[in-house]
């Protein structure tokens, strides 16, 4: 297996909806907000290459969006999907697999593009796949998440036929096997094994938004987990640094403290996909509770 980091490019969100009750003077110094009181933010995405699959897990936010649109996040920087694939030697056509941790713009934006005035897959030769719960979730959408969830992305998806979802998907075996992680007291994350490719299982969070999955496997020895937005960025390792987004933030904080615990325990290598400084970090137990360990970069 070889993991890649694909960068997508830059946004800014506000930064009191990123860290939600925490006070701007805490946060301020770990993530410096601009004169309108966004921060910097990457869309990292990760790809996977095992065998004949290539998997791409998210996608950004694309760039079907009408100019008004985009003006609310002030995309900047150099990175592009089709430039980060380039730099591995890989095309979008190459992908197999795209798998969508979450149906929010910003992770899936990049999945559907224009050919004239048809809405088409991006990734024309790929399976996308999602979870049947969270798909429920976006497409019958709640007024306050609404706005994350946009049609044009989701469901040219559906009638494309390439959607799949990872919990039908699954054999009577893996199913037997299926677990809610009950060795980690407080709020476990439901495990999934073996979606797409034998040893790539499936975490699933419901604090964020429902049945968000966050990918793991075993990589040069160590278990990674590719984090979505259960950790954005290693500012939110903290327990209360939960942010405002998020559909259910006590779930959120049950979910962060029962994977910290496992996740420091087990020594595992969490990949960020919204910290525009830091790539992957460990954990590790502290007097002051959990926080970071080592900070490097996937390579």
């Amino acid at each position: 297996m070889h993991l890649y980091f694909i960068e997508t490019g830059l946004f800014k969100l506000d930064g009191g909806a990123m860290f939600g009750v925490v006070p701007k003077t805490l946060w301020n110094k770990v993530n410096p907000a601009d004169e309108n009181n966004l921060c910097t933010w990457t869309m990292r995405c990760l790809l996977i290459q095992e065998g004949n699959k290539l998997i791409l897990v998210d996608n950004g936010i694309g760039d079907k969006q009408d100019a008004k649109f985009f003006s609310h996040y002030y995309l900047h920087g150099d990175f592009t999907l089709d430039r980060s694939l380039a730099k591995h030697g890989f095309h979008r056509d190459d992908i197999t697999d795209v798998f969508l941790t979450h149906l929010h713009f910003d992770h899936c934006g990049g999945s559907i593009i224009r050919q004239g005035d048809k809405l088409v897959p991006a990734f024309k030769n790929a399976i996308y796949w999602s979870h049947s719960r969270h798909w429920k979730w976006a497409t019958e959408p709640n007024e306050r998440e609404k706005a994350s969830f946009l049609r044009e992305n989701i469901l040219p998806i559906q009638e494309s036929g390439q959607l799949k979802f990872v919990d039908s998907a699954m054999s009577a075996s893996d199913a037997s096997t299926s677990s809610v992680g009950a060795t980690w007291p407080g709020g476990p994350l439901e495990t999934i094994p073996n979606v797409i490719i034998p040893g790539l299982s499936v975490r699933l969070a419901n604090g964020h938004t429902e049945s968000m999955m966050l990918p793991q496997m075993e990589y040069k020895g160590r278990t990674h987990i590719f984090m979505a937005d259960l950790l954005p960025s290693v500012g939110h390792i903290p327990l209360p640094w939960v942010m405002a987004y998020d559909m259910f933030p006590l779930t959120t904080l049950k979910e962060k403290r029962s994977f910290w615990e496992e996740a420091a325990t087990g020594g595992y290598v969490l990949m960020l996909e919204h910290d525009a400084v830091n790539e992957c970090c460990t954990l590790e137990k502290t007097d002051k509770g959990i926080r970071v360990g080592q900070m490097y970069r996937l390579e």
